[in-house]
């Protein structure tokens, strides 16, 4: 059984962003600032929990506000929590927590796989450029997805090619 989580980036003028997080219990809308690579360091954060780091952390940049990603992995389960900040270079404890969770690592992979596809879709990367400011996050979406389906499929075990990726989908 899955809790639903929802990850959406829309883009919100020149170089500022809206992430939208919603799970069957809460939903929130963090702003991003193209200042910091913001989605660069979300997908980079959860590449680095499926390849077995127990905590890592995204930041988005608001200015002046920040939104500062925690992720705890135990065994097969990642808490998030969400903290907002005034400063970006506050320390966790000056932060305000504004969502907290848990869930199966390979959810919150599709999750924010998922999100980043709509992107792409949405605007294309041409177009994500334009309005961002920054080139889209190709490298680190791709990342995530090759560690997502390697754990999910270990070397030797792929079924059918047209079935690897469905769940990303």
């Amino acid at each position: 059984m899955t809790t639903g989580l929802r990850l959406a980036w829309r883009l919100d003028g020149h170089g500022w962003a809206d992430c939208t997080v919603t799970d069957r219990q809460a939903a929130i809308v963090l702003t991003a600032s193209y200042i910091t690579s913001a989605p660069e360091e979300l997908l980079t954060a959860l590449a680095q929990l499926i390849a077995g780091e127990t905590e890592t952390r995204a930041q988005f940049e608001a200015e002046p506000t920040a939104y500062r990603w925690i992720f705890y992995r135990e065994d097969e389960h990642v808490w998030i929590r969400i903290l907002e900040l005034r400063d970006g270079s506050d320390h966790d404890n000056k932060g305000t927590e504004i969502w907290s969770s848990q869930y199966p690592i390979d959810e919150l992979a599709r999750a924010a796989i998922r999100c980043f596809d709509d992107v792409a879709r949405t605007y294309g990367e041409s177009g994500y450029r334009g309005k961002w400011g920054e080139h889209f996050p190709r490298t680190e979406l791709e990342a995530l997805r090759r560690l997502r389906n390697d754990r999910r499929h270990p070397r030797g075990a792929h079924p059918d090619p047209r079935q690897a990726c469905e769940g990303d989908r």
